[in-house]
């Protein structure tokens, strides 16, 4: 009878005998991913990594990071190559370029040994910071190229020699006092497509400019025309602001003045006195996109005249002709110097009808062109 239930019971027992001994043993563990490969760290921004170092240079002070033309030794090539910072200029560099990168500040040490810089292009950065004591150190600098950046006021402390300071497409709203005061060198001031104000500019804004020779302040926020830009100026830009009307006699202290533009604003026939544009040498001017309802007087010397998409009607060739017909009736090629010389119209967009008036013709002998 023993050995007939130790027989039922041997099935049962070898049945529960891996649960008993799984109660006993640590349950099998999960296989484990393998070890991943070294992974760079992530970018602190949304940025693209720098680019890989080029090749080795033939001169040994060449950043890997730029490209050192073997015969252009003067010149660095370090633009277009993601940097988020400048790299260390060799001082025999005269010619830097650094435009489009992600460089965001200008901290003093940038051009610690470059002093004999001329040229330097940082276009299209993310520059909102530049140490006072970056430039100042520049004595040789001519041309400094900082557009589409996101300055917030005019650099200080410039170097004195500069020629050409182009600051376009930023969101400078601010021009520091005096801050052009030492700048009797620069010819070019190009200040377009930022927040520049009426409020920013007074009487000795532009003091110290004393050869500037093109003024461009274009794409602002301007309603007035801006005050104390120097008598030096040949060209002056001031399409798309919100400018409404020009001071009597505000144009008589550029007797070099040969090119205006006043595209885009919102000048109306109140807003401009009869003589605004009898300058001397007073050779191109734009005042499309305005209010304009007659044809303004103009000087005999003026070349290139836009008036179209203004609200011009009518056009009295009699009236505006800076010259008497009378005294041009008999004009002969030899007589050049005794008519206008205008030589291109536009008057498109505006109110008038066809035909051309006669009496236009008969005035301005030298047109080439007339857009009606």
């Amino acid at each position: 009878m023993k050995a007939a239930l130790a027989l039922l019971l041997l099935p049962l027992a070898l049945a529960l005998a891996p649960v008993a001994s799984g109660q006993r043993r640590k349950p099998p563990r999960k296989p484990t991913r393998p070890p991943a490969p070294f992974e760079e760290p992530a970018e602190p921004t949304e940025l693209p990594p720098p680019l890989p170092p080029g090749p080795p240079s033939i001169f040994p002070d060449c950043p890997r990071e730029c490209y050192c033309p073997p015969d252009f030794p003067s010149a660095l090539y370090c633009d277009s190559r993601n940097l988020r910072t400048v790299p260390v200029i060799p001082p025999r560099i005269h010619y830097l370029y650094l435009q489009n990168n992600f460089i965001a500040d200008l901290p003093e040490e940038s051009f610690r040994n470059a002093t004999g810089l001329k040229w330097v292009n940082l276009d299209n950065n993310r520059i909102r910071k530049v140490d006072r004591k970056v430039l100042e150190k520049l004595e040789n600098l001519i041309f400094l190229y900082m557009e589409r950046n996101q300055l917030k006021e005019v650099p200080a402390f410039l170097p004195p020699n500069l020629e050409q300071l182009r600051l376009s497409r930023n969101q400078i709203s601010r021009i520091p006092a005096g801050v052009f005061n030492k700048l009797e060198n620069l010819v070019l001031l190009d200040l377009h497509h930022n927040k520049l104000s009426d409020g920013v500019f007074n009487k000795n804004t532009f003091k110290g400019l004393k050869n500037l020779m093109q003024l461009n302040l274009a794409h602002n926020i301007l309603r007035k025309m801006p005050p104390g830009v120097p008598s030096a100026i040949h060209q002056l830009f001031l399409d798309r602001n919100n400018i409404e009307d020009i001071p009597s006699d505000y144009f008589k202290e550029f007797p070099n003045l040969a090119f205006i533009r006043l595209n885009y604003n919102q000048i109306s026939d109140k807003g401009l006195p009869k003589n605004s544009f009898n300058l001397t040498n007073l050779l191109v001017l734009h005042l499309a996109h305005n209010k304009l309802t007659n044809v303004p007087f103009i000087s005999p010397k003026l070349e290139h005249l836009y008036l179209n998409n203004n609200s011009i009607e009518k056009i009295n060739g009699t009236q505006i002709c800076p010259t008497s017909l009378v005294s041009i009736q008999d004009f002969s090629p030899a007589d050049l110097d005794s008519v206008p010389r205008l030589r291109y119209l536009r008057l498109d967009g505006n109110l008038l009808k066809p035909p051309i008036p006669l009496d236009l013709m008969l005035c301005f002998r030298l047109l080439q062109s007339v857009v009606f």
